[in-house]
């Protein structure tokens, strides 16, 4: 689905990149999983949740950009609050003991 005011060059690096995002942030989530299942060290349970809000977020605001056809600005919007959740809860986990 074409968006004015960008070029389709532009959201083809948009859609690669946003889906890099959530591949290798997928792949850092499984590792901090990993991690709290063999320690079960809270801080490291925090970790995986917040890795995980923000590749939630990074995914919704791509499906909700592009096939739901919603305002781009929505989609920052979502983005931006599962961003902000996930990097808190990620602050967190470093200050559990």
């Amino acid at each position: 689905m074409p968006h004015t005011g960008v070029g389709q060059e532009v959201q083809l690096a948009i859609a690669v990149v946003k889906t890099l995002i959530v591949v290798i942030g997928g792949f850092v989530t499984y590792l901090a999983v990993s991690a709290y299942q063999r320690t079960y060290d809270r801080s490291l349970g925090f970790l995986a949740v917040g890795f995980a809000l923000i590749v939630v977020g990074v995914a919704l605001a791509g499906v909700t950009f592009e096939l739901l056809a919603v305002p781009l600005g929505i989609g920052v919007l979502i983005e931006g609050l599962f961003v902000l959740i996930g990097l808190s809860i990620i602050a967190l986990s470093l200050r559990v003991r």
